[in-house]
């Protein structure tokens, strides 16, 4: 079952930012991974706009192939610059849906 990394990333720092696009990259294909967007070309359509800088989405072949990305030692010193340098909110989904199984949900 595929798995989705919604990466909503507020850059307080940019000096990570060309190591982290240079080589993060390889690390994502080398689990699995590719990336589907990574865009600064933010709006928001509903709800408060909280200032984002630019928002990835990944798709990852399993949650385990997205953990071992996650956990790899390689992407460690990226990820920790990543951390230092933003205000990050990594949030996961999978390709369920869940249209008909909730009663005011209908299957399409």
């Amino acid at each position: 079952m595929s798995v989705y990394l919604i990466a909503d990333i507020t850059v307080t720092d940019d000096g990570w930012v060309p190591e982290y696009a240079g080589n993060v990259h390889k690390l994502v294909e080398k689990h699995g991974g590719k990336y589907l967007s990574r865009s600064g070309n933010i709006e928001t359509l509903e709800g408060e706009a909280n200032g984002s800088t630019l928002i990835a989405i990944l798709e990852f072949p399993s949650r385990a192939a997205l953990d071992a990305f996650a956990a790899d030692p390689d992407y460690a010193p990226y990820g920790q610059a990543r951390q230092a340098g933003s205000l990050s909110n990594f949030r996961v989904i999978d390709d369920t849906d869940i249209a008909g199984t909730i009663p005011y949900l209908k299957a399409g």
